[in-house]
């Protein structure tokens, strides 16, 4: 199995040079492997650097597992100093966290980098992870690095780099390397995840909490079939040429229709390329803009049975933003945006009979910093401030047949694949 796996990374890690099966610790998922290594890189109270927002799973798996604390490096949705795009890491950001951390007396041993990011969908340039490993070698950090999207990268446009690719890395002793197939394979019951690292003491200490975390060996042996389909050869070539041809077409085909429904709303989003999700932002729903509003938009949702994640599940440091998922089937979707639109639409029209004796306000209220980075459509025009058109109402009368219509029942993906 360990064989299998320093392969198959090797071929869609693009590597280098060939992966040893001896750097490579298989544990029941990747939650157990950020409680091992964990465990394994820090002492009870010490801590390890991550970027906001981020999948809260990890809380649970590093922090309550082996007491090991979250130093928090706050992203947010402005462009300020060397950010190009909203919810950007920069080295300045991890520096800052790093020293604030320290001057409050806490040590701390590692960075967690997600590659592609949950919730995010951002995927990191060779340039920003080089940068981000070099940070860590000054200051002589450990890097886990989660790569569990990586074959969930589904347009053309968007090109997925892993660590395991690099020519060199700034500190190989240092850089421990994570995947599993739950995500990128959709087969989240069968608990598998694979570490990669040069470091033959980390990997010693990790395996040796196997006897916790082990993989029964009926689901070793179907793993090892399952990722030596890879098809570098005349072999039978189902992971390239069926699966993920299947799986990027129907995750492209769901993030459009979920994106475009988010257009006609004219609800701004992050506006990515990989993942099962996408980043919203519904600030302007919220009066306030506090994280109660937020928790009480999340049960409205939740009341019409939409369940999404608030941002505040992420330890996001604005009100307002929500993830939600669009790995499922077309209907269901259709059903979740419908539940969704009515939501939001209620919520708008209890604001606006609020803000009525007021005067019309801009456009421009809650516009996003970067609009080739974060897609933003205005807001519904409030029908006081200017008479709707008669082309508004035609587009308006198109978009409800279409919501209401099984056209995208009949016309899938795989019809035009």
């Amino acid at each position: 199995l360990r064989e299998e796996v320093a392969r198959f990374l090797t071929y869609y890690c693009k590597a280098p040079a060939p992966l040893k099966a001896e750097n490579v610790i298989v544990l029941n998922g990747c939650g157990s492997l950020f409680s091992a290594l964990a465990t394994v890189l820090c002492d009870p109270g010490e801590a390890v650097l991550i970027a906001t927002p981020f999948y809260g799973g990890i809380t649970q798996s590093v922090f309550l597992y082996g007491n090991v604390k979250l130093v928090y490096v706050y992203l947010d949705s402005k462009i300020t100093g060397t950010s190009t795009r909203p919810f950007q890491l920069t080295v300045e950001k991890l520096e800052k966290a790093l020293q604030d951390a320290q001057a409050e007396g806490v040590t701390v041993r590692a960075l967690i980098l997600l590659n592609p990011q949950n919730p995010l969908g951002d995927i990191y340039s060779l340039s920003e992870l080089r940068d981000y490993l070099e940070f860590a070698k000054r200051h002589e950090l450990h890097v886990i690095v989660d790569e569990i999207y990586m074959l969930s990268v589904f347009d053309e446009s968007a090109t997925f780099h892993s660590v395991l690719g690099m020519d060199r890395l700034p500190d190989p002793q240092r850089t421990h390397v994570m995947w599993g197939i739950t995500k990128d394979f959709a087969v989240s019951g069968i608990r598998f995840g694979t570490l990669y690292t040069e470091n033959q003491d980390v990997a010693n200490a990790v395996a040796s909490l196997c006897y916790f975390h082990g993989v029964c060996g009926p689901v070793q042996h179907k793993v090892a079939q399952l990722l030596r389909d890879r098809g570098e050869s005349a072999a039978p070539y189902w992971i390239n040429q069926v699966y993920l041809r299947a799986n990027h077409a129907r995750l492209k085909a769901a993030h459009t229709y979920v994106t475009d429904e988010l257009k006609t709303l004219g609800v701004p989003f992050l506006n990515r390329n990989a993942g099962f999700f996408v980043w919203i932002d519904f600030r302007k729903y919220l009066k306030t803009g506090t994280f109660e509003e937020e928790l009480l938009l999340w049960k409205r949702f939740l009341d019409n049975k939409v369940l999404l994640s608030c941002g505040k599940a992420f330890e996001c440091s604005e009100p307002g933003w929500f993830r939600i998922i669009f790995a499922d089937k077309t209907h269901r979707l259709q059903l979740g945006m419908q539940r969704i639109r009515k939501v939001l639409e209620e919520r708008e029209q209890e604001i606006l009979a609020e803000e009525k004796e007021q005067p019309c306000q801009s456009d421009q209220d809650g516009k996003a910093d970067s609009t080739d980075e974060v897609i933003f459509v205005s807001r519904h025009q409030d029908p006081t401030c200017a008479s709707s058109s008669s082309l508004g109402d035609l587009i308006g009368l198109l978009q409800q047949q279409m919501r209401s219509s099984d056209w995208l029942q009949k016309n899938t993906a795989e019809q035009f694949a």
